[in-house]
């Protein structure tokens, strides 16, 4: 499903247009993207939490050579479903 097919669900759900179902979602997906950003979690009860997980350094391979290469750390977003989600899911 792409976000153009969730705005389309968003609108006719609740009546809104999809331009200011458009403007909902984005300004949903930005406010959720800047917690992240400042390393928060973001908990939306039945559904799932959001939060940034610290990728530790390692050694990966080049697959085309198959010399050792280092990758370095970084952060990563990650997502934990809700049990509510998880019922939803399995039927």
């Amino acid at each position: 499903m792409s976000k153009k097919n969730i705005v389309a669900a968003v609108a006719q759900s609740t009546g809104m247009t999809q331009g200011d179902a458009d403007k909902a979602l984005s300004a949903a997906l930005d406010a959720i993207a800047a917690e992240l950003a400042k390393g928060e979690k973001v908990s939306l009860p039945g559904f799932g939490t959001f939060e940034v997980r610290d990728r530790a350094a390692r050694t990966g391979r080049n697959p085309q050579t198959g010399e050792e290469i280092s990758i370095a750390a970084s952060k990563v977003p990650a997502f934990k479903a809700g049990t509510q989600l998880k019922k939803t899911i399995a039927g």
